[in-house]
């Protein structure tokens, strides 16, 4: 997105965030299923049944794309709307699940930028076809010039510049950034905006983030080799999950904070384990992403102008505060 139109909606990011304290990447992936949804809210529209599409590049096992997926389904059954949701994490493949949909002949598409290349043709088709397109969770800067109608989630680059000035108040000097998909937007932009924010020594160590036994094996040997790495930054719950048992084994001193958030690393949190994690709401990401669609195609609405868009974070899960999310991220939500 264009710089100039974002100062504004990042203090207000800031603020939502602070006020919200709490809730990225983890997802299941791979085939299709459809869903009218299960956690309704109270009412349900009576407007026409309409159906919405809904495609990420989620990796399979990853749950963090289970708190996006039962947010738009509980959007879904509020709104009388027939949710098919489908996945892949390969660029190509994904683009075809959102052709698929476009012949399908779809009321709307909700879908994620990771490889914003990938995305502009099919974008591009479903606009010429009369589909009007959201984006949510990665493709900030290029949901605009893809053509979207609007955008849901965080500034990944905002949010890693907090993680590092969070990290400079604890003392840490010497952070290394794991990243488990290379050229994925939005975790490439965290990492970068750590690097801005944070004063001390930055390096990026590129893991696959789908073999976790060799993810936990390639942190060891680096915190084995570098006794001086006094942080481990991951980008998703189950990275946190695994570095902490990475940081066991290789015998460092190293602490561990990550972005994003689930049931497990709710418990980490609790017990020391984890630092932090920077929540994004991924529920609220699946939610809002469905209802635009919904509020678009009954009553013309659309948020931010088509400039702007509405951030979900970030939101700071402490020691402090986890408590108050623990609850919701017992039911799967948070």
């Amino acid at each position: 997105m264009r710089r100039h139109h974002r100062s504004a909606a990042l203090t207000t990011a800031v603020l939502v965030g602070a006020l919200l304290a709490a809730s990225c990447s983890s997802g299941s992936g791979g085939k299709q299923s459809e869903t009218g949804g299960t956690d309704a809210a109270a009412g349900k529209a009576t407007t026409p049944r309409m159906t919405v599409a809904m495609v990420t590049h989620a990796a399979p096992g990853d749950t963090f794309w289970d708190l996006i997926r039962k947010g738009a389904q509980a959007a879904a059954a509020k709104d009388n709307i027939k949710l098919v949701y489908s996945s892949d994490p390969v660029a190509g493949n994904q683009a075809n699940l959102v052709q698929n949909a476009i012949d399908q002949k779809v009321d709307g598409i909700a879908l994620t930028a990771a490889k914003p290349d990938a995305m502009k043709a099919v974008v591009a088709k479903a606009k010429a076809a009369g589909i009007p397109v959201v984006g949510f969770n990665s493709g900030l800067d290029n949901w605009q010039e893809l053509g979207m109608l609007e955008y849901f989630g965080q500034d990944e680059n905002i949010a890693g510049q907090a993680f590092g000035e969070r990290l400079n108040q604890q003392g840490a000097k010497h952070a290394v950034c794991v990243i488990q998909e290379q050229g994925q937007v939005a975790l490439e932009a965290r990492c970068a905006g750590l690097k801005k924010g944070f004063k001390g020594t930055t390096e990026n160590l590129y893991v696959n983030g789908t073999d976790m036994p060799s993810v936990k094996s390639t942190l060891t040997a680096k915190l084995q080799k570098e006794a001086g790495i006094d942080q481990v930054v991951t980008l998703g719950a189950p990275i946190a999950m695994t570095a902490v048992q990475s940081v066991k084994d290789a015998g460092s001193k190293a602490k561990v904070a990550t972005f994003d958030l689930n049931k497990d690393l709710v418990g980490a949190i609790q017990g020391g384990d984890i630092q932090f994690a920077v929540d994004q709401q991924p529920y609220l990401q699946g939610y809002l992403s469905v209802d635009a669609l919904w509020l678009y195609k009954t009553n013309g609405n659309f948020s931010g102008g088509g400039t702007a868009p509405v951030l979900t974070g970030p939101a700071f899960v402490t020691k402090d505060n986890v408590d108050s999310v623990a609850e919701f991220a017992k039911k799967g939500t948070r």
